[in-house]
């Protein structure tokens, strides 16, 4: 299994607001919108990902906002759900 961050989705108050900042003020090429609910950017080998700050925290079941929740989700992709069960167990392990 190769370790690898593929994915990095920041929770967002405002998602057009923040697509514009990304897309005109860092560069950041937008690959694909879907108007009120996400938003990608293509890196280099990293996809950077805008999503509704509360639907983001309604995913791991958390309040948006709090001392515990910082808006922001980091993906590991693997190439089977065999991989995925090796590395859900090593995280428990670890």
């Amino acid at each position: 299994m190769e370790p690898r961050i593929s994915i990095v989705t920041l929770g967002v108050t405002d998602l057009p607001r923040s697509v514009q900042f990304y897309r005109d003020g860092l560069g950041l090429s937008l690959f694909d919108q879907n108007t009120e609910s996400i938003a990608f950017f293509r890196n280099r080998g990293t996809w950077l990902a805008l999503y509704p700050r509360e639907a983001l925290a309604a995913d791991v079941g958390i309040s948006a906002y709090g001392s515990g929740f910082s808006g922001v989700t980091l993906a590991h992709n693997v190439r089977s759900k065999r991989e995925v069960d090796e590395l859900l167990q090593v995280s428990v392990e670890a």
